[in-house]
C-alpha cells in the first residue's frame, strides 16, 4: 500500500507502507536475537546470583532487571538511536517513519517498545499480528498510540520522473476536464513514457495510438489537432498529478484550519 503525504512544505511523498509479511519476517528475526540473548542473559544471571550467594528476593529483583532491560531498554536504545530500524528491519529493507513521513524520535521509539512489552511479549506477538491484519496500513497498536508506521526503506529503483506539461497542451489544460482515470490505464500510460526512448518507433506509435483512444474516453476535450498521441498522453498525465496535487494540498490546508479553530 502507498501512502500518500504531504510534509510541512508542501511536498508530497509517495510512502510504500510495508505489508505483513515483510514485517513478519523482521520481527522472527529480532525475537530469535533477543531470545538467544536472553538465553546467555540467564546463565550469566546465574552466575551473577551465585556468586554473590544472593537470597530469593534479591535474586528475582535481578532477574526482573534483566527482562526489563531485555524487553524494553535494551529495544529503546536501538529503535532510538538508529531512527527506527532494527537488525532485522535492516535485512528486510523496512524503517519506522511517522505519520506525516519525518524520522521517529525518542518518544515515538519510546511508546512503541513500551506498548510492545504487552503486544509483543507477553502475548507472543498475537496482538501485532491481529491489530496489523486489520489495519490499512498494517500498524501495530505501537504505531497506532505513537503515531508512526513501517515503511519499505529500500526501493529497487528510483522511477525516472514523469515529464511536465508539454507546451503544446498548455492552452488545452485550461479547459480541460480530466476525469477519473483508470488505475491500470494510468498505469500502462506512464510506463510507455517512461520506456519511451527506449522503444522502436513504430511500436512507440501504435501502443501510443491506442491508449491516446482509450484515453478520450475520460478527459475533455479530446486532444488538440496536430498534436501527436504520446504528447497527449504527456500532457494529460502531467494535468492529473498537479490536480491531485491541488487536492491534497487543499486538504492539508483545511485540516489545518479545522486544528487552529479547536485550539481557539
Amino acid at each position: 500500500m502507498h501512502t500518500y503525504t504531504i510534509t510541512g512544505e508542501a511536498v508530497m511523498l509517495n510512502l510504500r507502507a510495508a505489508n505483513f509479511m515483510p514485517r513478519l519476517g523482521a520481527a522472527l528475526i529480532d525475537a530469535t536475537i533477543y531470545v538467544v540473548s536472553w538465553i546467555f542473559l540467564l546463565i550469566g544471571v546465574a552466575k551473577f546470583i551465585s556468586h554473590f550467594a544472593m537470597d530469593i528476593a534479591a535474586s528475582q529483583a535481578v532477574v526482573i532487571l534483566a527482562a526489563i532491560t531485555l524487553m524494553f531498554i535494551i529495544p529503546l536504545l536501538v529503535e532510538g538511536l538508529s531512527k527506527g530500524r532494527s537488525v532485522g528491519k535492516l535485512i528486510f529493507g523496512l524503517r519506522v517513519v511517522r505519520d506525516d513521513g519525518a524520522t521517529i524520535r525518542w518518544r515515538h521509539a519510546f511508546i512503541r517498545c513500551l506498548t510492545g512489552v504487552f503486544e509483543l511479549w507477553m502475548t507472543a506477538g498475537s496482538v501485532a499480528i491481529i491489530a496489523s491484519l486489520f489495519n490499512r496500513q498494517y500498524k501495530r497498536l505501537g504505531d497506532m498510540m505513537a503515531g508512526t508506521f513501517v515503511i519499505m526503506a529500500r526501493a529497487p529503483r528510483p522511477a525516472s520522473e514523469l515529464p511536465q506539461l508539454p507546451a503544446a497542451m498548455h492552452q488545452w489544460a485550461q479547459v480541460a476536464d480530466v476525469g477519473r482515470i483508470p488505475t491500470s490505464l494510468a498505469t500502462q500510460v506512464n510506463a510507455l513514457i517512461r520506456n519511451a526512448s527506449t522503444m522502436q518507433s513504430a511500436a512507440l506509435a501504435s501502443m501510443a495510438a491506442a491508449l491516446s483512444d482509450q484515453m478520450r474516453h475520460y478527459v475533455t476535450p479530446g486532444p488538440p489537432a496536430a498534436v501527436d498521441p504520446l504528447i497527449f498522453l504527456i500532457g494529460v498525465m502531467a494535468e492529473r498529478r498537479e490536480r491531485d496535487h491541488a487536492v491534497l494540498q487543499q486538504r492539508r490546508q483545511r485540516r489545518e484550519r479545522d486544528q487552529q479553530y479547536l485550539r481557539l
